[in-house]
């Protein structure tokens, strides 16, 4: 049976790239909300030489999700998932759309699909290093539980934190911050509960990258990029074998981790700031 590679948010930026660095010999499912962009994605792969489908999602919805579960199955074995799907505080929504797509749809994706993954597979999950901006007194981990459990509470509570915050781009910021230090908290959780299962869980955190997401953020983010160590943005390219690279099964004993991917920024904004 073939094995498949479902990469959500495949259809442009950093998922995209990362299926051109998947071995040709597996079935890759490119997922996104816009089938258009999906199926230029796919004929471009295709004029390359891999084996290629694509199939629409909303991640923020437990049934698309488990569509695309089905889908990808009847195409042979689920071997890595690559959930990049995602949105930013510049992309148009809320904050409760924000946690929704980015937070939730990280639980429906990883649930589904550990459901039928086997042993020697891999999920990663596409974070940010926004998951690190925020004071740790503040953020509310003890509601991370709740997204399990009682997705409504579990949104209430996030959202009430991100009011804390003044101005409409600032409220969704910090939504955006509190779903992606999420993911990094679900994506160690998850690496204990399925490990025994033989499914290995680990997040990726991108920095500023210059995909379309990255550019719309630049204005507000771009001051990151004088603390990256080159002092630029992202390759799309880069962040694409970084992800094809975690995700590869030969990666075997990474797990219950982030890897931050962010040029140094974080690193440099809490120990080396004053460095010149």
């Amino acid at each position: 049976m073939a094995n498949v590679c479902v990469i959500t948010g495949g259809g442009s930026g950093m998922g995209f790239e990362a299926a051109k660095c998947m071995p040709k010999d597996k079935i890759i499912v490119l997922s996104g909300r816009t089938l258009q962009k999906l199926e230029y994605a796919v004929n471009e792969l295709r004029a390359l030489g891999f084996t290629v489908y694509a199939k629409t999602c909303d991640t923020s919805n437990r049934e698309s999700v488990k569509e695309l579960v089905q889908f990808a199955c009847s195409l042979g074995n689920v071997k890595n998932v690559i959930n990049s799907a995602g949105v930013s505080p510049a992309m148009n929504g809320t904050p409760e759309s924000i946690l929704r797509i980015n937070a939730l749809g990280t639980v429906y994706i990883n649930q589904e699909f550990s459901k039928v993954m086997q042993s020697g597979s891999v999920i990663v999950d596409v974070s940010s290093n926004s998951a690190y901006v925020l004071p740790s007194m503040i953020i509310p981990k003890k509601a991370y539980p709740l997204a399990e459990t009682d997705e409504d509470k579990f949104l209430q509570k996030l959202i009430k934190r991100s009011g804390l915050a003044k101005g409409e781009y600032q409220k969704k910021g910090f939504a955006y911050a509190l779903s992606k230090n999420f993911v990094v908290w679900y994506a160690k959780k998850c690496a204990f509960e399925y490990g025994p299962k033989g499914i290995r869980v680990v997040s990726l955190s991108p920095g500023l990258i210059a995909t379309d997401m990255g550019n719309l953020e630049k204005a507000e983010g771009g001051s990151l990029i004088p603390l990256t160590a080159e002092n630029r943005m992202g390759k799309p390219e880069e962040l694409g074998y970084a992800l094809a690279t975690v995700a590869d099964e030969r990666n075997g004993y990474l797990a219950g981790v982030d890897v931050l991917c962010d040029g140094g920024s974080t690193t440099r904004k809490k120990e080396f700031k004053k460095m010149k």
